[in-house]
């Protein structure tokens, strides 16, 4: 056949399937075998199949995961959706306080630097929590449009997005503009302060500190990396390293220290030998960092097949987080099947990276049923897309080993009786094969030499230093504890807020032992940066307005009433001639409110 005739008859086939997509009018029912239709669906099909036949792999698959990710598009249609309530219930459930409808009106408004402002002023970690906070159990929970068939605000992404738009423009932290110079600040600002443990709570700490104007804050830490279980524990694919590490700078632009390599311990740093050289306040947020172990597996090593939560996690972060640390450690080898136990946010961490690490299978075993998980519905909707199992009700019995590996577990069935206690059952005994075990029953202080370090302040009846919830200070007046070493905080955000809450009144106790007093309502500096200290400034008619953004006289100051409603979405003054008063509430209104209005 000619070229010429083989291309006319390719363009006229082409032709042909571009007609064919014009609509047209229906005169008979469509019919299409069913065989013919599942082959088509295989063709076009976007999401994957339920068996999961055709799924990326996931090993060494380190992207990013979390649904809550919005572009700018999906913010500013997220943000437009925002009812913006005078009394916002989102802002009531959130740790850290944030004002959570001024942020999203900022972003709306494609304000992206306003919003990140105020997330970072109230929250010094507000990209982490906008990545890894149970925003489904916080704010989003509080939303009014959750009964809406749109659904709640995606408060977490909108809040990733703004802080992450704040990222790209790499502009340092300064000092509040309002303090002194460093070298003209009175003596007590230059008080030495040492915080223990690089994590969370410790850097929201430190941050407010360095706001306040102290100049001499030091944190310790034992890892040769900062960031806590930030970047040791959560995944990279759920929280990226250069985050944390983002967050950190922060802090440091301020002037914080971080000095690695160096823990609390009886041997190392004690709280005395602290207050020895001359430290005025010392801070504790080290958090948990022994596992909690069943008895049923001591002795058991890695070469085995046995991990607890603490050897797995850290060894994978610093596999999978560029930048982290200079080991190059590999990741953990692991195939076959895969029992990951514990029902928390660790273990289902545990769950996803033991996929990234090369497990065939993934089963999730815990000692109660669904409605007892105690990890946010992200976290296991995540791992169920993951395909991993899910088997409740087993309490583990014994670790079979042979030949030097693990080869099953045993497990006893629990069951919960009409008083609600859980008991076992010995008639229901379950066999399940096993190549790998990890262990995530949670975390404890155990360590003596760590205990021993923390003398002389008192412990609880769980072993924890004893705290006063309100001003996060332990039974020693110069020491203050937070995040999860006390016991309170369960999440990053919460242990941020514990941060905050305790930068205030280390601040109080401070400046109290240097005679000074402090406002008995706590005032911590907001978040500023150089673009603060550009005077956007103008005058009119003699007059001077920090806020630029005013009204001309024309269709906007018709009355007074929609000169009030501009001043409440953040005008700051109007220019006009006439307009419509209401003499029974403008004039009160008019003797009340700010002097921003020109009447020539």
């Amino acid at each position: 056949m000619p070229a010429y005739l083989y291309m006319f008859i390719l363009c006229l086939r082409c032709l042909q399937s571009i007609l064919a997509l014009n609509p047209r009018t229906q005169s008979h029912a469509t019919l299409r075998s069913t065989l013919a239709k599942k082959s088509d669906k295989r063709h076009w099909k976007r999401n994957p199949d339920k068996n999961c036949s055709n799924c990326e792999k996931l090993e060494n698959n380190f992207d990013d995961i979390k649904h809550t990710t919005l572009g700018e598009r999906g913010a500013l249609r997220e943000a437009m959706r925002c009812l913006k309530c005078a009394d916002a219930p989102c802002q009531k459930s959130c740790p850290t306080n944030l004002d959570i409808k001024s942020f999203i009106t900022s972003i709306s408004n494609k304000n992206y630097y306003g919003a990140a402002k105020m997330i970072f002023s109230d929250n010094p970690l507000g990209l982490t929590c906008g990545m890894v906070c149970p925003t489904s159990d916080l704010c989003v929970g509080g939303c009014n449009l959750y009964a809406t068939e749109e659904g709640p605000i995606n408060i977490g992404g909108l809040q990733q997005f703004a802080t992450e738009v704040f990222k790209a423009m790499n502009i340092p932290q300064i000092r509040n503009p309002s303090l002194l110079p460093p070298d003209a600040m009175p003596k007590a600002y230059s008080a030495k302060i040492a915080l223990l443990g690089a994590g969370p709570v410790s850097i929201s700490c430190a941050s407010f500190l360095a706001r306040l104007g102290y100049s001499d804050i030091t944190i310790f830490e034992k890892q040769e990396y900062a960031g806590g279980l930030s970047t040791s524990e959560i995944p990279q694919f759920r929280l990226p390293y250069d985050v944390v590490n983002f967050e950190i700078e922060l802090m440091k632009d301020l002037g914080v220290k971080i000095i690695c390599g160096k823990s609390l311990s009886a041997n190392e740093i004690t709280l005395s030998t602290l207050k020895e050289e001359g430290y005025k306040a010392a801070f504790i947020g080290i958090g948990l960092p022994e596992p909690r172990k069943d008895h049923i597996f001591q002795g058991l090593t890695q070469d085995e097949g046995f991990y607890t939560s603490k050897d797995f996690l850290p060894l994978v972060a610093k596999n999978s987080k560029a930048g982290m640390c200079a080991c190059h450690s590999p990741l953990p080898s692991i195939r076959g099947a895969v029992i990951v136990l514990g029902a928390g946010d660790t273990a289902f961490d545990c769950a996803t990276s033991a996929l990234r690490c090369g497990a065939r299978r993934v089963f999730i075993v815990f000692r109660k049923g669904f409605v007892n998980i105690r990890a946010v519905p992200e976290e296991m909707e995540l791992a169920k897309e993951e395909k991993c199992e899910f088997l409740p009700f087993l309490s583990p019995r014994k670790v079979i080993v042979k030949g030097g590996r693990i080869v099953a577990m045993q497990f006893v069935r629990t069951e919960q009786d009409e008083t609600g206690k859980w008991t076992e059952d010995e008639d229901q005994i379950v066999h399940l094969k096993a190549d790998v075990v990890i262990s995530a029953f949670g975390s404890v202080l155990s360590d003596p030499k760590v205990k021993e370090a923390l003398s002389p302040i008192k412990f609880n009846r769980w072993g924890l230093p004893e705290v006063d919830p309100e001003t996060m200070q332990t039974s020693e007046p110069w020491v203050f504890a937070g995040g999860d070493v006390v016991g309170m905080a369960n999440t990053t955000v919460e242990s941020v807020n514990d941060g905050k809450q305790a930068s205030w009144y280390i601040h109080r106790y401070i400046q109290s032992t240097y005679g000074a007093s402090v406002s008995a309502k706590p005032e911590l500096p907001l978040f500023y940066t150089p673009i603060d200290l550009v005077d956007i400034s103008v005058q009119m008619a003699g007059l001077k307005f920090a806020n630029p953004f005013g009204l001309a006289s024309a269709t906007p100051t018709t009355s007074s009433s929609m000169i009030r409603r501009a001043f409440e979405a953040g005008w700051g003054f109007a220019l006009t001639k006439t307009f419509s008063l209401d003499k029974r509430q403008s004039h009160s209104y008019l003797l009340s409110s700010p002097i921003r209005w020109m009447l020539p």
